[in-house]
């Protein structure tokens, strides 16, 4: 069986997240209602079995801002308990002025490897996150952001393309900190135009040698597990940044809406079928081991 690390998947207490309580709040996923619930590691494990997954990354989902080192002390605990996961995304607020102080706190804990603030913003409100779209450019956050390479913490990436020039700009003004680019770049705009708009803004990203691809949540914009997309947007990925520089990930549980787990992992082994077989473990496995630092 391949052995797989899932570098980015989710487990949560739907009491601890202000968007899975109260009123249901549009999301760029769609309906959620199946996953209003919690999802603990015992269930993710239970997805899991049989997949040749022997590793993952927790990445953080989106506590209460105060409350950060609150998820990551949860997550460090459920890892003592179970064993899984492996390794910590964590949050910290880089629109502040000194977000090191949070970082201390952060490096408290021995599984973090990186942070995650979602920088990501559309002209359609339903995709929106971020406050503007411009936040890549701030002089505020790329100070803060270059403040990562103190602690050896990397920074989960997470943009659409128009925003992949300034995505550029932050990488290269932060060298010694990796970006991990969430979900491929998020290509929402299926169209000639759109996928060759995205197309260039991945090479642009793919110029800063810190930079490296995170294959996780294709079926955010479709709402489905569609083994020919997966394949699309893998074999762009690994053209433009190499398979050293691709990874998987699950985004389990939002992918469970529309699919399996095993179904989930059969399209990515379809998709990287083709590769070498050092190219085809670099994006399964080995990418995800040496950026998040899996053997530490």
């Amino acid at each position: 069986m391949t052995e797989i690390v899932d570098a980015h998947h989710h487990i949560w207490r739907q009491a601890d997240l202000p968007w899975l309580v109260g009123p249901m709040q549009p999301r760029i996923f769609g309906p959620y209602e199946p996953i209003r619930r919690d999802y603990p590691i015992q269930e993710y494990l239970s997805d899991l079995t049989g997949s040749g997954v022997t590793r993952s990354v927790y990445v953080q989902t989106n506590w209460a801002n105060d409350r950060f080192e609150d998820e990551t002390a949860w997550v460090q605990e459920t890892a003592k308990d179970h064993g899984w996961p492996h390794a910590i995304v964590s949050y910290a607020d880089f629109n502040i002025d000194d977000v090191r102080p949070q970082l201390d706190r952060l490096a408290h804990y021995p599984l973090v490897r990186g942070v995650r603030m979602q920088l990501h913003w559309h002209d359609n409100p339903l995709y929106r996150f971020a406050a503007r779209p411009d936040l890549c450019a701030d002089p505020k956050i790329r100070r803060n952001v270059a403040r990562l390479a103190e602690y050896g913490f990397s920074f989960d990436l997470q943009v659409f393309a128009p925003q992949m020039t300034d995505a550029a700009g932050l990488a290269e003004a932060c060298p010694d900190v990796t970006f991990i680019l969430q979900h491929a770049g998020m290509l929402e705009d299926l169209s000639p135009q759109g996928r060759s708009a995205w197309r260039a803004g991945m090479t642009r990203l793919a110029t800063c040698p810190n930079v490296v691809s995170k294959l996780s949540g294709l079926g955010t914009f479709i709402h489905r597990n569609d083994p020919a997309h997966i394949a699309g947007i893998l074999a762009d990925a690994v053209a433009i940044f190499g398979a050293n520089r691709c990874l998987f990930g699950s985004n389990f549980p939002i992918e469970k809406l529309w699919t399996t787990y095993r179904e989930l992992i059969d399209a990515f082994l379809v998709a990287t079928g083709s590769l070498a077989a050092d190219q085809r473990a670099a994006v399964l496995r080995t990418t995800a081991t040496r950026v998040y630092r899996l053997d530490r």
